[in-house]
């Protein structure tokens, strides 16, 4: 996979020479692609249990924990308008909706179960510093959460890409309407699944069965 550039998507992200985001808290493609992020079985199906379930519009993010068999435990979605984006601040609105819908795993040796991020966003797939932002966010959330970091995924007008995997698809879109959601893979077999928010209702949450 080749990973293309493109502008920032806040220019509070740079520094007045056009250097790194500030502190730091944003990830390189390199730096993510390294971290041993754990690969997704069936990414199609995760992207389009989650498009489904919340219906995603630019400038949503979708965080979703998935078990071992990678099912879908609990998941919330919010809309993200931010003047100065940054990891810390991108940390702390992932970490206040994963409080919301699971207790932490902090008191296991190894995390157990994954998080991985859906964000929809306008542009196309290559890498922002915006995208950076959330990657670090993210790794962090998880950390302070007890989970593993799992994978990143950008939701455009093109389509799903899973960043630093190569792996995409055309459908669903950012223009997609979201299909019946039905009995997938990705629905808990036993415990009933948290989720909150919605992009449809944007900051208004509701808790499902």
């Amino acid at each position: 996979m080749t990973i293309g550039f493109a502008p920032p998507s806040t220019t509070s992200l740079t520094t007045a020479t056009g250097g790194a985001s500030r502190h730091g808290r944003l990830l390189e493609p390199a730096e993510w692609s390294a971290a041993g992020v754990p690969l997704l079985s069936n990414p199609r199906e995760v992207v389009s249990g989650l498009h489904s379930r919340h219906h995603p519009v630019p400038s949503t993010a979708v965080i979703a924990v998935l078990d071992p068999e990678e099912r879908l435990v609990a998941s919330a979605s919010f809309v993200q308008r931010s003047v100065s984006a940054d990891g810390w601040e991108y940390r702390n609105a992932l970490l206040s909706r994963l409080r919301r819908v699971l207790p932490h795993d902090l008191r296991r040796r190894t995390p157990v179960r994954t998080a991985v991020l859906l964000y929809c966003r306008e542009g196309d797939e290559r890498w922002t510093e915006e995208d950076g932002a959330w990657m670090w966010g993210l790794r962090d959330a998880c950390t302070l959460h007890g989970l593993r970091c799992g994978a990143y995924i950008t939701l455009t007008r093109g389509g799903w890409q899973v960043l630093g995997e190569g792996r995409g698809g055309r459908r669903p879109s950012s223009d997609s309407r979201p299909e019946f959601l039905g009995a997938t893979s990705a629905e808990p077999a036993q415990a009933p699944l948290r989720t909150v928010g919605g992009a449809a209702a944007a900051l208004r949450h509701t808790a499902a069965r």
